[in-house]
């Protein structure tokens, strides 16, 4: 059988190589990715249907007459307190980000010495950590709330933000990729003089840009999404996250939730909006990190 191939160039640096089976791979992911979206775009659709049709036998996919009731109808059923809506969004976006930002500056610190320095007991230390993964977050949640209440921060920022900085899993990513950087190119530098300080600002950070995007990605999606959390360590109205505050609009009464179906609609699209939003910008660097893994054959 002679296969035809057609190569076509756009530009200096783009081409495409086509081919019989090469168009059967193609057609096939296209319409796999078509297919692993559908829960996003019905998540989509369903935030701007009209209460009418979100109830309509048998269900619509795709929403007919757009509407942004829902979203009113959420800003009425979260601001009906003394808190608004918008406090809700300032608490989660100000755990996620600092949660974020400490966790990888602090996997990064101590990834770099553990793996670079390789201090006395490292081996133990890298060992516990691979033991931390074997746990489950919900079973140090106990103790947890011991520590942070002995600190004396319980329905503060500083309780949704400190137990969430050292995760094991984080320091064992930043770890792996660190030991990626040849000990030859830290070595010249300080041969040229520079201190460990410098040696890790100017060539230790640019290096590991991916693996900050991935753990970015993860972080932020496990912080925003985090219901448990906040559960555990506040009880003020005002400290509520908003994966917390958006529970009292689906519980309650059967007649009350189905009041509330279009809000539940627009605050689960609420939700997902900004989680996507952040591993489209990271993608790319999310690749970088799985290709320089670790992983050799």
């Amino acid at each position: 059988m002679i296969v035809r191939y057609k190569n076509i160039r756009i530009g200096k640096k783009i081409k495409f190589h086509f081919s019989v089976n090469w168009t059967i791979v193609y057609l096939f992911m296209i319409a796999l990715v078509a297919f692993t979206s559908l829960p996003l775009i019905y998540v989509i659709s369903t935030a701007f249907k009209p209460i009418e049709e979100l109830f309509v036998f048998p269900p619509r996919f795709f929403v007919r007459r757009p509407t942004l009731e829902n979203f009113l109808s959420l800003v009425i059923a979260l601001g009906g307190s003394t808190v608004p809506f918008t406090r809700y969004i300032f608490n989660s976006l100000v755990t996620s980000v600092s949660t974020v930002f400490l966790t990888i500056i602090v996997s990064s610190l101590g990834a770099y010495g553990l793996a670079k320095h390789k201090p006395a007991g490292s081996n133990a230390i890298f060992l516990i950590i691979i033991g931390a993964l074997m746990f489950s977050s919900h079973v140090t949640q106990i103790p947890s709330y011991m520590v942070v209440n002995s600190l004396g921060i319980v329905n503060t920022y500083w309780a949704l933000i400190i137990p969430k900085i050292a995760v094991a899993y984080n320091f064992f990513l930043m770890k792996q990729f660190t030991e990626q950087i040849p000990n030859e190119y830290l070595e010249s530098a300080r041969i040229d003089g520079a201190n460990e300080i410098r040696i890790f600002i100017k060539l230790v950070i640019p290096l590991l840009k991916p693996a900050w995007a991935t753990l970015t990605v993860l972080s932020f999606i496990t912080n925003w999404n985090d219901y448990f959390t906040p559960l555990i360590f506040t009880s003020s109205q005002a400290m509520k996250t908003l994966p917390l505050a958006l529970q009292t609009i689906a519980g309650g009464p059967a007649k009350s939730s189905l009041g509330r179906a279009g809000a539940v609609a627009a605050a689960a699209f609420i939700i997902t909006i900004p989680t996507i939003i952040i591993f489209t910008a990271m993608q790319g660097r999310v690749m970088e990190t799985m290709v320089h893994s670790g992983i050799k054959a």
